[in-house]
Formats: structure tokens, C-alpha cells, sequence
């Protein structure tokens, strides 16, 4: 009976907790090596640079394992990471632009896979700085 209780009482917390949102963290460093396993002595991947979003599935020891906007898995150092809130692009052709709407100026335009540092939300918009200073607004729906 007592085991019982104990299991219900784990299930209970359980369901009840609900879903967990992933933990999601971005590269501090100018660069990154993403590597095959939790070490040095692992092989290199590739190579990411500062603002790269990662959703966390696993610590150990000082490193994270993670999954990135393309469903690529890989480890990096935590000292490398921190929880700034980035993006990264998802479409071939983004249009950042001066404001916040279809209607204002495109600033310049990106291809898929670069990453952003988000300084303000606007509705769909986000305002973006990209780690070599350019900066301006993006739509919600070019982004992970």
C-alpha cells in the first residue's frame, strides 16, 4: 500500500507539472568549436559563431549538449554560452529593415543561418544586432 501511494503520488507530480520548456541558450564567444562529444579530446564538427541559438538536451561536466535550428546535435563548453536572448535566420533571403513593418526601408538583407542578439520585441518584429554591430528589425517568421 505504501508503495502505491508513492507512485501515485510520482505520477501525480509528474502529469501535473505539465510540459517542461527546453532550456535555450546562445555562444558568448566570437566563435565556438561544436564537437562530437563532452571533451576536448572529441572531434570538431563545426564551428559556430557569437548569438548561435541552442536548445540544451543534456549537461555533463561542464559541457552541453544541444540541438540547433536545423536539427543538428552536437557539445560545447558551457563557459562558451550564456542566456542572452538570440535568433538565428531560417529563410535563403531575409530583409532586415529600419523599423518594425513591411513598409519600412530594407538596411540589408541575410541568407539562412545567421544569428542575431535580440534587444527589443514589437508585435511579429523583432529588433536584431548582429555581433558585428548591424542592426534592425526582423520578422518573426524568419527566425528560430
Amino acid at each position: 500500500m505504501k508503495m502505491m501511494k508513492l507512485f501515485i503520488s510520482a505520477a501525480f507530480v509528474f502529469f501535473m507539472a505539465g510540459p517542461v520548456m527546453a532550456e535555450r541558450l546562445s555562444v558568448t564567444s566570437a566563435v565556438a568549436n561544436i564537437r562530437s562529444g563532452p571533451g576536448t579530446q572529441h572531434e570538431v564538427l563545426w564551428k559556430v559563431e557569437q548569438n548561435h541559438p541552442l536548445r540544451v538536451l543534456e549537461k555533463s561536466r561542464g559541457w552541453i549538449r544541444f540541438r540547433d535550428f536545423e536539427g543538428d546535435e552536437g557539445w560545447v563548453h558551457q563557459s562558451l554560452t550564456g542566456r542572452a536572448a538570440t535568433v538565428i535566420t531560417t529563410r535563403d533571403k531575409c530583409n532586415v529593415r529600419s523599423g518594425a513593418g513591411t513598409k519600412y526601408e530594407i538596411v540589408f538583407t541575410v541568407g539562412k543561418g545567421v544569428p542575431f542578439r535580440v534587444l527589443k520585441r514589437k508585435a511579429k518584429w523583432l529588433r536584431i544586432r548582429h555581433a558585428d554591430g548591424d542592426h534592425g528589425w526582423i520578422h518573426k517568421s524568419l527566425i528560430w
